[in-house]
């Protein structure tokens, strides 16, 4: 932090924007665990709404003692313009067999995942923020049909969640916090390597045994922390279809040199480009449980 005070400075001035890669995990509750996640299309919107949290004051001695605050809880909204087959029977249907749904059944619990865009004035797309909630369930909500006419346009799903904290046994900062129903992941100040490990336990990755989980809070954690071994590996320019292929789609690496360091030492960044630049070198991570 440097003094004086200054404002809007170039690249400093971030906004946040959008929402997309939404992943539903809904919530065995005979084994205790999240089943594995699949990807929610046509997700539009998602609403935080935290309540409570509010100042009860003490009164003493003809003036305000103390103010105490009331425990805080998180709910919200969920739009969108369809939703995954697995989400019904958590919105209280059951499948009856295919095609055929039974309603106003038994709710379930669920996870949620959700990513939002973050920019600044000198680049719109600069990173992203992974939004983690909870112990997820919804309420039931109204599906309005209308009559198509000349200017047709789709339902839009509109779901109100409330969400169930969950506990976390790691210490943060050397102090325990209280149990949470949200975390937030900023690309932009978790590094790569750590930032492709939770994302591969977000998303899954190829192979078997490899589906997507929703992380608990101490196994974030502990990924932030990790004992991981991360090697990069640049991309021959011989790969099949590399001159077609998009870096930033691809999930390639770029590398720079750290300043005042060793030369064969590299800050590793995802790629943004594309589309391929021949002059550029691009790179693959694995990563690895270290012994």
């Amino acid at each position: 932090m440097s003094y004086p005070l200054t404002w809007d400075n170039q690249g400093e001035r971030w906004f946040e924007m959008g929402v997309d890669h939404g992943v539903l995990y809904p919530y065995n509750s005979t084994t205790g665990k999240y089943k594995p996640g699949v990807a929610w299309n046509g997700l539009t919107s998602v609403s935080d709404s935290p309540e409570g949290g509010d100042p009860n004051d003490l009164w003493a001695d003809n003036m305000k003692y103390a103010s105490l605050r009331a425990a805080e809880t998180l709910k919200g909204t969920i739009e969108a313009y369809m939703y995954p087959e697995e989400f019904a029977v958590l919105d209280g249907t059951v499948k009856a067999a295919n095609g055929i749904y039974f309603g106003q059944q038994k709710r379930g619990k669920f996870g949620l995942c959700y990513r939002t865009k973050t920019g600044n004035d000198t680049d719109n797309e600069a990173g992203y923020k992974l939004h983690l909630i909870y112990g997820c369930s919804v309420s039931p909500s109204e599906k309005q049909y209308e009559t198509i006419n000349d200017s047709p346009d789709a339902i839009t799903f509109s779901w109100e969640f409330d969400a169930n904290a969950v506990p976390v046994n790691s210490p943060v900062g050397g102090e325990s916090i209280k149990p949470v129903a949200s975390i937030t992941i900023d690309s932009t100040k978790v590094d790569a390597a750590t930032l492709s490990v939770i994302e591969a336990k977000l998303y899954g990755t190829s192979g078997e045994g490899n589906e997507a989980e929703l992380p608990t809070p101490d196994e974030i954690l502990e990924m932030l922390g990790g004992n991981y071994t991360y090697t990069y590996s640049a991309v021959s320019n011989a790969t099949t279809g590399y001159s077609t292929m998009s870096p930033k789609l691809s999930g390639w690496y770029e590398r720079e040199e750290i300043p005042d360091s060793d030369p064969t030492e590299y800050n590793y960044f995802k790629s943004q480009d594309v589309s391929v630049a021949n002059a550029k070198t691009y790179y693959t991570l694995t990563v690895t449980t270290a012994a």
